[in-house]
């Protein structure tokens, strides 16, 4: 089997971003739930949940026209990486028992590490917005 490790991470993270267009982001929105469900019930990809609920709402606010502070070479990296996780037969296939999601989870901590400052930038925006959006609501 073919050895997985940081720099294989990398430069199949790095492959799938290359190959997201922008009309892309909208058809993976689309399938956001398969997404979360296969990361839910994954022991090795679980962990990332909450950081992938925030990848996807990053990628909508940016779909949605709502956000734009973030390069498109992060957008595409997210993107790239959430479409790696829901192809099965990926470098390491999903069905190998054991070592199937390893791959995925190594993309997807590639691609955490790569957009980390964009991710705590826009969630910082986020949580600006909602209290901002609670604070006139109140009045």
């Amino acid at each position: 089997m073919t050895g997985f490790n940081k720099r294989t991470a990398n430069e199949q993270l790095n492959q799938e971003a290359d190959k997201v267009h922008r009309r892309d982001v909208g058809a993976l929105l689309d399938r956001q739930q398969a997404i979360e469900d296969k990361v839910r019930n994954s022991g090795k990809l679980s962990r990332f949940s909450t950081d992938i609920r925030l990848m996807f709402s990053m990628l909508r606010d940016h779909w949605q026209g709502n956000y734009r502070e973030v390069p498109w070479k992060s957008i595409a990296a997210i993107a790239g990486a959430l479409v790696y996780v829901l192809n099965p037969l990926d470098l390491i296939p999903d069905l190998i028992l054991g070592f199937g999601l390893l791959d995925d989870a190594g993309v997807v901590a590639a691609c955490l590490a790569m957009v980390e400052s964009d991710l705590l930038r826009y969630a910082a925006w986020k949580d600006l917005k909602t209290e901002t959006q609670t604070l006139t609501d109140s009045d």
